[in-house]
């Protein structure tokens, strides 16, 4: 379908990256946009044998045909962005939007000490700051920034034209739902709205042009940061499970509980998705690491999936089955 928005249902960390990474190579989208908050959200892809590191770019780097464009509502660390274009060689593909707030050495600086470091427990990325000034129309923007001015463009515009020539465009959403600053666990959220309708607003695009709302969870629950987290696991606990991971950004080690059902429903109302996808199924069922169809999956990963199906009342249609972008069970109908 032309427009496909790919959302994070928890509280960030589902693994979206992975999924935007498996559309760039399945469906060859002419272009995926970035939308969210800026480069305190990591996403890390693990492809042919490779793992890739992205705080700034939309994780469809992997497809060299696939356009890459940053959309106006995203905050943008110059330092970040131009060390990714040149660490992939992507110049030529990347379109920034000349309104997008820029982070400054003093937000790096505001984000590192007091409220936000000791009780927030920030990312320390300069995004809370960053998103202040620009509240308070203090901010410089993209076009103001020479280091960046052959990347500048109109991703509101571009992406528009795509769409009306029926190219599919992908649009990548950063942090999970309730993180929301409007929706989540405020205090503990990020600096903005992160559902769905807000990355179509950071885009600037419309949202009767938007066909797919794709929704992401992990198979269990983790956070970086402060904030509630329902039968949350000691870390001991987590370790045994295989469910301790190390934030992308911060490199903290991620808290983590079961899967928070109510929570997934909750999310599915805020965003208006039309389909699932639920990653690292491979860590919860090791039997399913690898898999490439759902007769491969085991019972209880069966009873476990349909179980998720029947409470958000959506289909899965994509089930990720290990590291690798590519190794999905992928049941959407076929085109």
């Amino acid at each position: 379908m032309p427009a496909t928005i790919v959302v994070g249902g928890q509280f960030g960390d589902e693994g979206k990256g992975k999924i935007v990474a498996y559309l760039s190579v399945h469906d060859k989208p002419a272009a995926a946009v970035r939308g969210g908050v800026g480069p305190n959200a990591g996403h890390t892809v693990s492809h042919n044998g490779k793992v890739i590191k992205l705080r700034m770019l939309p994780s469809a780097v992997i497809n060299q045909e696939t356009r890459l464009m940053i959309g106006a509502g995203v905050l943008v660390d110059p330092r970040v962005l131009l060390q990714e274009i040149e660490t992939f060689d992507v110049s030529k593909r990347v379109v920034i939007d000349r309104n997008c707030g820029i982070i400054e050495q003093k937000h790096l600086d505001e984000d590192r000490r007091g409220h936000l470091r000791d009780k927030i427990e920030t990312t320390g990325t300069g995004t809370g700051p960053a998103q202040a000034d620009r509240a308070m129309r203090t901010a410089l923007l993209a076009n103001d920034v020479p280091a960046l001015s052959r990347l500048i463009g109109d991703v509101s515009r571009e992406t528009n034209s795509l769409l009306d020539s029926g190219k599919l465009v992908l649009i990548e959403g950063t942090q999970g739902t309730f993180l929301s600053l409007y929706h989540g666990t405020y205090p503990f959220v990020t600096s903005k709205d992160v559902t769905a309708s807000a990355i179509c607003s950071d885009v600037g695009i419309g949202p009767k042009r938007i066909d797919e709302v794709l929704i992401v969870y992990k198979a269990y629950t983790t956070r970086v940061g402060g904030g509630p987290l329902r039968e949350e696991l000691t870390e001991s606990q987590a370790q045994k499970r295989g469910w301790s991971e190390v934030g992308t950004v911060t490199g903290r080690v991620r808290r983590a509980a079961p899967l928070d059902y109510a929570l997934a429903k909750e999310a599915a109302v805020l965003n208006s998705p039309t389909q699932i996808a639920v990653t690292k199924l491979d860590i919860l069922f090791p039997e399913c690491r690898g898999a490439r169809k759902f007769s491969q999956l085991g019972y209880n990963a069966q009873k476990f999936t349909k179980n998720l199906e029947d409470i958000v009342g959506l289909p899965i249609t994509l089930f990720g089955t290990g590291e690798d972008s590519q190794d999905i069970i992928d049941m959407r109908p076929k085109q």
